[in-house]
């Protein structure tokens, strides 16, 4: 505790923000998980369960849109807080009867979580930019590394965090015991958290949510394909992939998932050891490189499955690959736009580049179920594979230099 005591003020900001985003991400994961083992169980389709996550997604791109701009206003520790309440308040609301929730109720649930995380989200990468001092762009990527991977990590170990729950406690009782932890959190994070963190100076007027910057349009655009990629093929189309094809239970499928998304997080924590940027870092050459290096692993899977090459080594050997070129490739967007973002408001632009992110996850999301009921997985790999080109030719606009 001591040691903890004697640290300096911006390493105990960043201690507080980062242990804020881990504890909601467990629940985050956990919640994801608890709605389709319960519904699945209540006999919902696998369909009517997808549509209980429609609104989290779109509800996540007017977040970010809005969020920014509201950090910028009244500052990121109460945006952040907030996230925290409205997740408490969806919880909550998942405690009511088994009569309550029907498919409208828990979708306003889902609608809330996913306004909810985009906040938290939104604040904890915003943050990390007041923390740092300027120029220390190594520091930067290490700390946007660290709390972007650990997210991931832990929402892999949310997975299973969810399933031990419903399994000793009831969906119930999940639910209230998550919302008391974060609201013990929550009451922690009000009194710890400065009160002035990254809110802007000067007021940005309300038509200044959508970026002036030429390299974060840029970038977003770039971020936008890339999330779409993995979705159009990971979200739908590969777990049922997996379980008709191969004959895995709903436990491998998610256990499998689950495992991926914790090495994904290490490798997204990892990934600043690839860059030198002490000899300055080429942003679009770095950026179209690790593209299309995705790219060509996506196509080899594409032609694994197609002429039937071993396909269920090669493909889950190309899912760990595509992984971690994935993980590198988020990382370094994630890090870019914290780097790029205006320093005076700037949850404004990190809250744009997230709409982009939040809007390709919702339209791979869309394509995912539509393409691969009706043309099948090597169509959805197919697309992301195009995804992953645009963006690789849409990177090539970005600056040589930050």
């Amino acid at each position: 505790m001591k040691q903890l005591a004697s640290l300096p003020s911006d390493i105990k900001q960043y201690l507080i923000i980062t242990g804020n985003y881990w504890a909601f991400t467990l629940t985050d994961g956990a919640l994801r998980m608890l709605v389709v083992l319960y519904f699945h169980q209540l006999g919902y389709s696998p369909l009517s369960i997808a549509m209980l996550f429609l609104f989290y997604e779109i509800f996540g791109v007017i977040t970010n849109l809005f969020g920014g701009y509201l950090g910028a206003r009244l500052g990121l520790n109460k945006t952040m807080n907030l996230g925290l309440v409205l997740q408490i308040v969806s919880l909550l609301m998942l405690t009511a009867s088994q009569d309550w929730l029907t498919v409208v109720y828990v979708m306003a649930a889902q609608a809330l979580s996913g306004i909810a995380k985009d906040l938290n989200k939104m604040s904890a990468k915003s943050s990390i930019k007041m923390l740092v001092a300027s120029g220390q762009e190594g520091t930067l990527f290490k700390w946007v590394a660290i709390l972007t991977g650990s997210k991931n990590a832990l929402k892999g170990i949310g997975f299973f965090l969810g399933g031990l729950l419903l399994t000793l406690l009831s969906f119930k009782g999940a639910m209230l015991l998550m919302a008391i932890v974060l609201s013990l959190i929550w009451c922690f994070s009000i009194v710890a958290l400065k009160q002035d963190l990254g809110k802007a100076k000067n007021k940005p007027k309300f038509s200044e949510i959508f970026s002036k910057s030429r390299a974060i349009n840029i970038l977003s655009a770039a971020r936008l394909f890339l999330f779409a990629a993995r979705d159009v093929w990971f979200v739908v189309a590969l777990p049922v992939f997996l379980s008709q094809t191969f004959n895995w239970d709903h436990w491998h499928v998610g256990g499998f998932l689950a495992l991926w998304v914790i090495g994904y997080g290490i490798v997204q924590s990892v990934a600043p050891t690839l860059f030198n940027l002490e000899k300055g870092m080429s942003v679009a050459k770095e950026t179209v490189t690790w593209a299309l290096l995705l790219s060509f692993v996506t196509l080899l899977i594409c032609f694994a499955l197609y002429f039937q090459w071993s396909t269920s080594v090669l493909l889950i050997v190309g899912l760990l690959i595509f992984g971690a070129l994935f993980a590198v490739n988020s990382s370094l967007h994630s890090y870019l736009i914290v780097s790029m973002a205006d320093a005076d408001g700037v949850s404004l632009d990190v809250g744009f580049y997230y709409m982009a992110n939040a809007l390709g996850r919702l339209l791979g999301t869309v394509l995912s179920g539509w393409i691969f009921q009706a043309y099948g997985l090597i169509a959805c790999l197919a697309i992301s594979f195009s995804f992953i080109l645009l963006t690789a030719a849409i990177s090539t606009k970005l600056p040589k230099k930050l």
